[in-house]
C-alpha cells in the first residue's frame, strides 16, 4: 500500500502526540540535502523548537542518523538530546554515555586504506570515514554510479559478513549489517524517557525503512519525506520544509498532552 498524504500540522498537532515519542533522521528530514555532509545548514530557529519539543516531551525526542553523534552535538549545538548514529552503531541517551560497536572500525582498516587510494579515480566523490562505517558520497562525481557501486560491493565483500554495502542518496556506504537504525530505537525504547511511548519515526531515504518497519510492528506511526514511489512508510510529506515547521508548531502550540 503506498504511503498516504499528510499534513503534519493539522493531523498531528501537539493534542494529538498523546504518549509519543519522536525519532528524527536529519539530513534529508530535518535538514535539505547538500553536495556534502560539511555543506548543510541548519535553519534559524530549528535549535529552539527541537529543544522546546523535547522539553515537552520530557526528553523523549532522538535524531536518528547515519553520521556519529558527535557530528550531530556538534551540527545542533548546544542542543544535546538522545542519539542513534552511524545507522545505529552509536547509541546514547540525551544524559548518557555514547555507547558503540567500535570493534568492528578495525576490521575495516584493509578497506578503509584501499578506499582512500581508489578514491583518487573518481573525481568529486568524497569519502566520509566514520570509524565503523565508510561512506562514498559522489553526488558531485561524474563518474558512472554503476562503477563505483560494483567497486565498493568488492570491498565490502573483503571486508567480512558482518558487514553490507548499502545505497542511499547518491551515497554507498559499508556499514555493519546487524545495526540498523532500528535496533538503534530499539535500545531507546526501551530506555526512561522512551519506555512505553508509541514511536514516530520520520525519515527519507532507504536507511530509514527498518525505523519505519520498526514504529509499524509498535503500533506507531511512520511518515516519509519526499517522493519515493516504494517505501514502509504509512505516510508521507513532501520535504523537509514541512517536519521543520511542524517542529516548530509543536515547540509553540497547545497544552501538554495527557
Amino acid at each position: 500500500m503506498a504511503a498516504a498524504d499528510i499534513d503534519l500540522q493539522r493531523t498531528l498537532p501537539w493534542s494529538a502526540l498523546g504518549a509519543r515519542a519522536l525519532y528524527l533522521d536529519v539530513d534529508g528530514t530535518l535538514l535539505d540535502i547538500a553536495p556534502t555532509p560539511d555543506s548543510v545548514e541548519v535553519p534559524a530557529g530549528l535549535i529552539d523548537s527541537l529543544a522546546a519539543v523535547a522539553k515537552r516531551l520530557d526528553g523523549a525526542l532522538a535524531l536518528v542518523s547515519g553520521r556519529p553523534i558527535s557530528a550531530l552535538d556538534q551540527l545542533f549545538r548546544p542542543l544535546r538530546v538522545a542519539a542513534v548514529g552511524i545507522h545505529g552503531a552509536e547509541v546514547r541517551t540525551a544524559v548518557g554515555p555514547v555507547r558503540t560497536a567500535d570493534y568492528l572500525s578495525r576490521q575495516l582498516d584493509g578497506v578503509r586504506n584501499a578506499l582512500a587510494e581508489t578514491i583518487t579515480q573518481w573525481p568529486g566523490a568524497v569519502l566520509e570515514d566514520k570509524g565503523i562505517a565508510l561512506a562514498l558520497h559522489y553526488r558531485a562525481s561524474k563518474v558512472d554510479a554503476r562503477v563505483i557501486g560494483r567497486a565498493l560491493q568488492n570491498m565490502a565483500d573483503l571486508a567480512g559478513p558482518e558487514f553490507i554495502l548499502m545505497q542511499g542518496k547518491q551515497v554507498f556506504e559499508i556499514k555493519a549489517a546487524a545495526l540498523t537504525k532500528a535496533s538503534g530505537i530499539a535500545a531507546l525504547h526501551g530506555m526512561t524517557p522512551f519506555a512505553g511511548r508509541l514511536p514516530v519515526c520520520i525519515g527519507d531515504d532507504v536507511t530509514d525503512e527498518s525505523a519505519f518497519r520498526y514504529a509499524n510492528d509498535n503500533r506507531g506511526l511512520s511518515i516519509h519525506v519526499g517522493h519515493s514511489p516504494t517505501t514502509l512508510a504509512q505516510f508521507r510529506v513532501p520535504a523537509p520544509a514541512e517536519v521543520r515547521a511542524w517542529i516548530a508548531g509543536l515547540a509553540t502550540n497547545g497544552e501538554s498532552p495527557s
